[in-house]
């Protein structure tokens, strides 16, 4: 089969499927998997399909939204170690908000029995795994349930983030950009981040670089909202720099057999300790004592204070 016949029938399953994968594609048609990406790449290329982690949607879905099960399963590794990385910018005896997402979730997971935190979450998954930790005041979100994510949105999440102000919130997304900002698939889910963004005095976001460039249908934010990004070393220095022109500090955390610590995108800061490479935006606030692993203390948030 030549390449372009081989094209036009990926293109004619993304769109009966919704979606193609790499490792599907080249079993189906006895490639190997670079071949199935370059075949993707330029039906990307051509505007037929949108490239996404593993494969590729219909250009148009920006919809597309996979399964928790797929998702958690996704970038597994990079996910822990951002989750691992995450733990420095923990308020000791601080008020923290968890977003729905698998990375946040990770975090969730890796945040010690010993802990002393406020935490308010919308996320079922989340709330379950903090439930028998002692030491966490742990304040559960209502609303509607979303069977993909777990996630409660609608009136009352957004009233309930409407009453709190909390000293960090991690938040997730699907994609992120410096064009495009912070994207979801569905429009209460991208309500219900807004309204947590609004509520914290510091955002961190925890993504993995395979969602850089992504975009996605709704817009719950400008990465200029966020005040770190903690991701992997797998985005590129050129998007780094391009994200921290816009005032957010990058922290890319090396993968197994990288270093040992994480660095920024300038390449200045390579082999720090996560938690100590802060680079604040003019402070507004200050949150105290910072990690409950204490590796940093004094540190102040970087985003400007909202009413």
């Amino acid at each position: 089969m030549y390449a372009p016949e081989r094209q036009q029938e990926i293109l004619r399953l993304a769109r009966d499927g919704g979606r193609v994968d790499v490792v599907s594609l080249a079993e189906e048609f006895q490639v190997t998997a670079e071949t199935i990406r370059r075949d993707l790449k330029a039906l990307d290329r051509a505007g037929l399909v949108q490239r996404v982690h593993g494969g590729a949607i219909p250009a148009g879905r920006l919809d597309f939204e996979p399964d928790l099960a797929e998702r958690e399963s996704t970038a597994a590794d990079q996910k822990d170690r951002i989750a691992q990385a995450a733990l420095a910018e923990l308020p000791i005896d601080g008020t923290v908000v968890l977003d729905a997402g698998t990375t946040v979730a990770r975090l969730a997971a890796a945040i010690p029995l010993e802990a002393t935190l406020t935490v308010v979450t919308h996320s079922l998954p989340i709330a379950a795994r903090l439930a028998d930790h002692p030491g966490i005041q742990l304040h559960l979100v209502g609303g509607r349930v979303r069977h993909r994510t777990r996630a409660a949105v609608d009136a009352w999440a957004l009233r309930a983030y409407g009453e709190i102000r909390a000293d960090v919130l991690f938040v997730a997304a699907n994609g992120f950009s410096p064009d495009h900002g912070l994207t979801t698939p569905d429009l209460a889910e991208a309500a219900v981040k807004r309204a947590a963004m609004a509520a914290a005095r510091r955002v961190v976001l925890l993504a993995d670089s395979s969602k850089s460039g992504q975009e996605h249908f709704a817009r719950f934010g400008a990465l200029s909202d966020v005040d770190l990004l903690i991701t992997d070393s797998g985005l590129s220095p050129e998007d780094t720099l391009a994200i921290e022109r816009d005032g957010t500090e990058v922290l890319r955390v090396p993968g197994t057999g990288t270093g040992t610590g994480a660095g920024t995108g300038t390449g200045a800061s390579e082999g720090k300790t996560p938690g100590t490479n802060a680079t604040s935006k003019t402070p507004a606030h200050a949150t105290g004592k910072v990690a409950v692993n204490g590796s940093v203390e004094g540190r102040t948030a970087g985003r400007k204070a909202r009413a």
